[in-house]
């Protein structure tokens, strides 16, 4: 089945179609959630409400553009939204301070620990750093998906940042402790 009749099936309501359309792109929409989400089972559950809302709304789509875009927007979209409803997302105050730099040093971290580092982040930083780093986003259109000011965006991905940066430091000065204390317990036995 064609893209085109894959969609036209979708919009009329169709099982098998939905469900072609849920093999077809459920991995690629499952990272977008993974990244926006504190855990895997979250972003389970978040890729099972952007798939709920893609049927629903997929009458909206008219061919203009990239399908797989239009997903993926979705998907972001909905997830932020449910986000914004949390309590927590909401910013006390707007602190500018600088940007904080990562060291490049940090390279060898496993990418699998950097998205758990992520993963952790508190919603408002997870949201801001993923959007603005990840996806590209200005500090104004993560503003206005967010229902913040690019001021507390500016102010959320440095704090993100931070937290990362010390999270890195964190992991990397264990690593070393680690390797001392193999060193010197070689060195007396």
């Amino acid at each position: 089945m064609s893209l085109e009749e894959l969609i036209k099936n979708c919009k009329k309501g169709n099982r098998q179609a939905q469900e072609q359309l849920y093999k077809t792109y459920s991995k690629t929409l499952f990272g977008i959630c993974l990244k926006y989400s504190r855990n895997k089972s979250e972003a389970e559950d978040n890729l099972h409400d952007s798939f709920m809302v893609i049927y629903d709304k997929i009458g909206q789509f008219k061919s203009k553009g990239s399908f797989e875009g239009w997903l993926k927007r979705v998907t972001i979209n909905t997830v932020l939204q449910k986000y914004r409803k949390e309590e927590y997302m909401t910013v006390v105050s707007e602190n500018t301070e600088e940007e904080t730099e990562v060291d490049s040093g940090y390279a060898d971290i496993g990418l699998s620990t950097l998205l758990s580092y992520i993963q952790d982040l508190p919603n408002k930083y997870r949201m801001t750093f993923n959007l603005y780093v990840l996806d590209g986003h200005t500090h104004k259109e993560i503003g206005e998906l967010l229902g913040t000011s690019p001021g507390t965006s500016k102010s959320n991905l440095a704090r993100a940042r931070q937290i990362l940066k010390e999270r890195i430091e964190t992991t990397q000065n264990k690593a070393i402790i680690g390797v001392l204390l193999f060193f010197f317990i070689e060195l007396w036995v």
